[in-house]
């Protein structure tokens, strides 16, 4: 595998959101990693995947309501833990969970965290995982059976495992997070959770309390099926990782599986929504 590395370094107004929506667009291709900076991102890929069409179906890219540009530096292997050290921050979700890297202290927070910020998503950064915190953090989940679908770092496991829940399925398609969720429930020491590398047909036969799917638009409505035929009488499912406008077509998918609308929690036009199997 090659060693060589593209740095597309993009510039970006409005920054806020606009960072936000060019990363989930950009994380449907083989960037692994992504760097915030003072005007806007550093987004990381093999050169071996790379070509001159790799942004061409960017769609933010050609909005009239951002203003982006972007060079590309060539670089030899990236010093993933020297980069995130530099700008991973420890974030602190209701003033009850603490989530921070090896390298920040330990604070008094009733849930503090531990995640190994590599590449995979889910450090609590993101809108969607922060939200999706709030929601577990609300809830009394002790003795329920969960999954975390998509679990990313699996940071959303390891927080229902801090609150009592057991046993915990966590799945992710992608190697490097089946990996580091892995590292990051022994790190935890989470006794309750399994990691598995794959997609819904893991699913198959299996039954929950919980289901914990931050994932994207796409995936949560071809997969909400097989969500809901996993849920529990009176189950919840949290979801994430889709925008306000996305509510429509999630909540009809939702209603057509019999699942009943419980709560919306909102933050910077990404959503997240909890559902009750009724």
């Amino acid at each position: 595998m090659s060693n060589i590395y593209l740095g597309f370094h993009f510039t970006i107004e409005p920054k806020e959101i606009g960072s936000e929506i060019l990363i989930a667009e950009l994380g449907e291709k083989p960037f692994e990693s992504f760097i915030e900076t003072e005007n806007g991102i550093i987004a990381y890929i093999q050169k071996e995947f790379s070509d001159e069409t790799i942004l061409d179906d960017i769609q933010i890219l050609n909005s009239p309501e951002f203003k982006i540009t972007h060079t590309i530096e060539e670089i030899g292997q990236v010093n993933w833990n020297e980069e995130w050290e530099k700008n991973f921050e420890p974030i602190d979700v209701d003033g009850k969970c603490h989530v921070r890297a090896p390298f920040h202290e330990k604070t008094n927070a009733e849930f503090d965290i531990v995640i190994e910020p590599k590449m995979s998503f889910g450090t609590g950064h993101h809108e969607t995982t922060h939200m999706m915190i709030q929601h577990l953090l609300e809830m009394d989940v002790k003795n329920l059976k969960t999954l975390d679908m998509g679990c990313g770092t699996a940071i959303l496991a390891i927080l229902a495992e801090m609150k009592g829940a057991k046993p915990i399925d966590a799945i992710d398609i992608d190697n490097w997070c089946y990996l580091n969720s892995i590292e990051n429930a022994e790190r935890n020491n989470c006794k309750e959770i399994t990691v598995y590398e794959g997609d819904a047909s893991l699913l198959e036969g299996k039954k929950y309390d919980l289901i914990i799917a931050n994932i994207n638009r796409n995936i949560l409505l071809n997969d909400m099926k097989q969500y809901a035929d996993c849920l529990n009488p009176n189950g919840v499912l949290l979801l994430s990782g889709f925008y306000n406008e996305d509510i429509p077509a999630i909540d009809e998918c939702c209603k057509e599986n019999s699942l009943k609308f419980v709560k919306k929690i909102e933050r910077n036009n990404w959503v997240s929504l909890k559902y009750i199997n009724s």
